[in-house]
């Protein structure tokens, strides 16, 4: 149900992100038990809505035979991956003012979220699982950012359903995405069809995940280049651990 004519000034808007964040949170809360954590980024902080008893919802999963392929049936998209950060943080470098990003496989639109505040002039936060979407667009709205970010459907394995954009993206994203292999050349595909002239594509994956193979068949449509960050992070215990990231940079030759 859409959200009642603003009568009163621009004081109704803030109502009317609340009602949509509240109803969002009720359909959301009918299958998860689910809860707002604050994550540092930067200088500020991100809500995001984690599942409390993560453990328990899987032993549901398992229970009712739901997880036959853990790669694409566990909820990978309810994990906050560190990739999100250090991608989110990486397009700062490419010149975000005024430029189109989408971001595919989202999950709950942790890299989205740390990219708006870059300047990019419209972001859209796509991924093919409900789920995912449910909680990305909660996400979005209780960091007020609904204004810089769209939530959309989008499965890059269905090129007569994906996203029509005049002039596509300037920049298309993804973290810790390649590891499906049978995912390569759709993708690349996509990427072909929505990529903006001058555009690039960029991807981030864990080191001990890289999938060298990706880069070399795309070396046959783009121009690529790779390259590795560093990032020093604490583990639940406390104790200081390095992880490398790969990053892969697609661009029309």
């Amino acid at each position: 149900m859409p959200c009642a004519p603003d009568t009163n000034g621009p004081a109704a808007g803030p109502d009317c992100g609340a009602s949509e964040l509240d109803r969002l949170l009720a359909e959301i809360r009918t299958r998860f038990a689910v809860e707002f954590e604050p994550l540092q980024v930067d200088d500020g902080t991100l809500d995001v809505l984690s599942v409390r008893d993560m453990p328990r919802h899987l032993d549901a999963l398992l229970r009712h035979g739901a997880i036959r392929d853990p790669l694409r049936d566990l909820p990978l998209w309810a994990k906050v991956w560190p990739g999100s950060f250090v991608l989110g943080r990486f397009l700062r470098t490419q010149g975000p003012e005024g430029k189109r990003l989408l971001e595919i496989g989202a999950g709950c639109a942790i890299c989205s979220m740390v990219a708006a505040r870059y300047g990019f002039a419209h972001i859209v936060a796509s991924d093919n699982m409900p789920e995912a979407l449910s909680f990305a667009r909660a996400n979005v709205l209780r960091n007020h950012l609904e204004d810089r970010i769209e939530v959309r459907h989008l499965d890059v394995t269905t090129p007569g359903k994906d996203m029509r954009f005049p002039g596509g993206f300037d920049i298309i994203a993804a973290s810790e995405l390649l590891y499906l292999d049978d995912l390569h050349r759709p993708l690349l595909k996509f990427l072909d069809r929505h990529l903006a002239p001058g555009g690039k594509a960029l991807f981030c994956t864990d080191l001990a995940r890289a999938k060298p193979r990706f880069a070399k068949l795309a070396a046959k449509s783009f121009a690529v280049r790779e390259g590795n960050i560093g990032v020093k992070s604490r583990d639940a215990e406390g104790a200081e651990q390095r992880r490398i990231y790969s990053i892969c940079i697609l661009e029309r030759p």
